[in-house]
Formats: structure tokens, sequence, C-alpha cells
């Protein structure tokens, strides 16, 4: 029989039969996965994860869990996101420990809550590990902070679509004037209408934007280019998805922290 690695002796929570433990699993790269992550995989009776999980780390979990894939991707045929709160209850209902693993954090555009919610009414005890979000992880791995001192007092997190796909119908002109540095998740999609709507909220054409894909993964690749070309930029360069956009002066840094 395969064995896990032993944990550095702590009091760790002991995962009990019936609970869901919603967890996430860090940006891409194995080693940002949190110890609290790496107990949970080693007690877990079924873990049920996403798309963004790296393979790495399923093979730290306990040999004799289940691994069901409950991934969604846009525009594939993917899992509804009903099913996936429904299948966690049935689980935990079966007396099953179940760890449902994320990437990057369950609570920061990861629909954790949602499934929470789920869990709560069906009377399904469950615990929240969070973990590191692809949105500060990710760029930092490309050498680019989400703040720095001389340049940016806030920092806005935004999604690039709505729960049914469509592209975020948000106050952009209030986003635009309310933060210098914009961190946009989801948005490949739709960034040449996300890019419009912030030139028409003022920001300058020629503002700073990385695209960062596979963050902190061996397969990280790094788009710099500016708010008016980035559209054609990504086609050139042929930059897919998953990706963080981040729009502002820190992304300039990234010369001097790389």
């Amino acid at each position: 029989m395969k064995q896990t690695a032993p944990l550095p002796p702590h009091n760790w929570p002991v995962f009990q039969p019936g609970w869901v433990w919603l967890c996430g699993a860090g940006p891409g790269d194995a080693g940002l996965l949190t110890l609290h992550g790496l107990n949970a995989l080693q007690q877990a009776d079924v873990i049920v994860y996403d798309a963004l999980v790296n393979a790495d780390i399923l093979g730290w979990a306990n040999p004799d869990a289940e691994q069901v894939f409950a991934g969604k991707r846009g525009g594939q045929v993917s899992a509804k996101q009903g099913d996936i709160s429904q299948m966690l209850v049935e689980l935990a209902q079966d007396g099953k420990r179940v760890l449902r693993l994320k990437g990057g954090d369950p609570f920061v555009f990861g629909r954790g809550a949602e499934e929470g919610q789920t869990l709560k009414s069906a009377g399904i005890p469950f615990r929240i590990l969070p973990g590191i979000s692809a949105g500060i992880g990710g760029l930092a791995y490309a050498g680019i902070p989400v703040t720095h001192g001389a340049m940016n007092q806030s920092v806005t997190f935004v999604s690039g679509h709505d729960a049914k796909g469509a592209v975020s119908p948000l106050n952009w002109q209030a986003i635009s004037d309310g933060s210098p540095v914009l961190v946009l998740y989801m948005a490949m999609k739709h960034i040449g209408r996300i890019g419009k709507a912030l030139r028409d909220a003022g920001r300058p054409a020629d503002e700073p934007v990385a695209v960062v894909s596979g963050a902190s993964t061996p397969d990280q690749r790094v788009l710099e280019t500016t708010l008016e070309r980035v559209v054609a930029d990504i086609e050139t360069h042929k930059m897919t998805a998953p990706a963080i956009i981040c729009v502002g002066p820190v992304v300039a840094l990234r010369d001097l922290l790389t």
C-alpha cells in the first residue's frame, strides 16, 4: 500500500465521518497547498476535485480514497454546480469524510459559499480550509505584487463573467475610479469588452496589463501588454485560459522583481 508522508507534530483536526471540508488547493504549484489541506487529503474517504487542482496534490491523498472529478471549464461540457453541491450532501449522508478540493481559495470566485449554503441547509457539518488565491499567489510567481506602498493603497478583485457566463454587469466606472490596480479572474473570454469599458471609464490606453496563464506551474506564461493592445496580443501570443489578468501600474514592477 502506498504510504503518505507524515505531517510534523501538531494538534491536527480529525476529519470526522459525515463531514465535508471545503479546501483551497492554491493557484497551481503543489507546494502552495496548506498543511491543513495535506492533513485533509490523508484522512478523506472521498475527494471531489476541480479541473485546476494539480495532479501532484492528488498523489498525496489517502491511497484508499475515492477521487471524483467535478471540474467546470468555460465552453466545455461540465458538471453543474447544483449537482456538485448535492453530491457532497449525499456522500456525507453516507457517512463519508468528503474533501471538496478547489483551485485557489474556495471563497474567492470558487463557489465555496454556495456549496457551504447547500450543506448548511441539509444539516451537513463542514469546515473551511482557505487556500492561496491565484489573484495574489499566481501574480506573485510572475513577479507582480498586487500592492506597492508608492503606487496603490487599494486593489480590486473582479470576476470577468457572471454566474451565467455573460460579461459581469458591473459599474466599471466606479471600479475604475475606486482602485488603481484591478485583478481580473476568468476574464479571457470578455477582455475585449472589459478593456473597452475601462478605457471608456478613463483608464489610459497605454496602461500596463499582464496576462498570466498557468500561474505558478511549469507551464506558466506571462504576457505584458497594454489596455489598448491586450486583445490583439493575447491572440498573437496564443495565450489561453486559465489566466489571471492584472491591470495597473504594479505590472511595470515585474522588470525589477524577476
